[in-house]
């Protein structure tokens, strides 16, 4: 990830009803949620969760797919792995604190 696609993350997360959308996908795993289970647990209109879901997909944190007349949201996890990789990078690389003592984001199992 480059520091565009970062500030794009960031920027699409920096929202509390998108940041509250794309952390139930993360819990819910892969397999999704449909446009309306999100509505139902988030309690937004139904208008304003399609604007958050289409920026959260515009920055490459979501994917979308349609199964059936509904539409299922995923977190990306590829993507957001890309995102937590970025902004650790370069973690305490100035510091006399080694790196090993720097907790680390739990490692996720996803194919690429």
């Amino acid at each position: 990830m480059d520091i565009k696609g970062a500030v794009r993350a960031l920027g699409a997360l920096a929202q509390e009803s998108r940041l509250e959308v794309f952390r139930l996908l993360v819990q819910r795993g892969p397999t999704g949620l449909a446009a309306g289970e999100i509505n139902q647990r988030v309690g937004i209109p139904a208008t304003t969760l399609s604007f958050h879901l289409s920026q959260l997909s515009h920055a490459g944190l979501v994917t979308s797919r349609r199964e059936g007349r509904s539409i299922i949201y995923a977190a990306d996890y590829p993507s957001m792995l890309d995102l937590m990789e970025f902004l650790m990078k370069n973690c305490c690389q100035d510091e006399t604190v080694a790196r090993e003592a720097v907790p680390t984001p739990v490692t996720l199992q996803v194919k690429r």
